[in-house]
């Protein structure tokens, strides 16, 4: 079944071209206490498409997402992320990278907008950070919310707060871990608008909605519950059926 699948102010050097893959992976292993999660995976992304990764709970797909992000460095293997290769290059990659991940990543002790500041502050936003931030807080519907403190926003509300922060900076590669959980049908619409193919913007996407993800992907990657590698390839060449296939350990 496998297949041969701004406002920011970026530094020149690290300025990804338009013909650079987003993602070049070959032979990535990531083990935890010798026990591997991720086995011999190797795939290619090029630049403004979307990857949809889908297997079961402890698959490796969460861990994928934070070698990508810089966050874990792989046991084996070449990991290059918009031209660079990772953990060496990783300060060259942090800027073009928007995470959305299971943890909403702003300070609890600030306000939503206060917040936000701060993450603009780090990605040197400059003079149009409250324009920025203004605008998607209503695209998510959060304007009133500028203003409350993060500890006091429901779950999600501080989904749709996240949805903000990872685009914040409109970085090159947004890496989505669930992107609509804890949404109503509304606000998940309203983050799908937010998080959607832009020119230029590659994604990577963690969903369990199998058809979904398959039918907002280029490509598809799908993990065995043992981190192997079941599928890779376009995405349209993997069936919903498949896939859950997959999740259950049964191809």
């Amino acid at each position: 079944m496998s297949a041969t699948l701004s406002t920011q102010q970026k530094p020149p050097t690290s300025e990804p071209t338009g013909t650079t893959p987003a993602l070049q992976l070959e032979g990535v292993r990531r083990e935890f206490d010798e026990r591997p999660v991720l086995r011999d995976l190797s795939l290619t992304l090029e630049p403004g498409a979307t990857l949809a990764v889908l297997g079961a709970n402890g698959a490796g797909k969460s861990t994928l997402l934070r070698i990508l992000a810089t966050l874990l460095r792989p046991t084996a293997g070449t990991v290059r992320v918009l031209g660079h290769e990772l953990p060496r290059e990783a300060w060259k990659v942090r800027g073009h990278v928007g995470l959305l991940s299971h943890e909403p990543l702003l300070y609890r002790d600030l306000t939503l907008s206060e917040a936000l500041r701060f993450h603009a502050r780090l990605h040197r936003l400059g003079d149009r950070t409250d324009e920025r931030i203004a605008e998607l807080l209503a695209a998510v519907n959060l304007s009133r919310a500028a203003g409350e403190l993060v500890r006091n926003l429901s779950a999600g509300m501080l989904q749709r707060a996240a949805a903000c922060r990872a685009v914040l900076h409109e970085p090159d590669l947004l890496l989505l871990d669930e992107p609509t959980a804890h949404l109503d049908p509304e606000a998940s619409d309203l983050v799908s608008s937010l998080l959607a193919p832009a020119a230029g913007r590659s994604r990577v996407l963690v969903s369990h909605d199998v058809q979904a993800a398959l039918g907002a992907a280029d490509r598809a990657l799908a993990l065995r519950p043992d981190g192997s590698v079941a599928f890779e390839g376009p995405a349209d060449q993997l069936s919903p059926g498949d896939a859950r296939a997959i999740y259950a350990g049964r191809a």
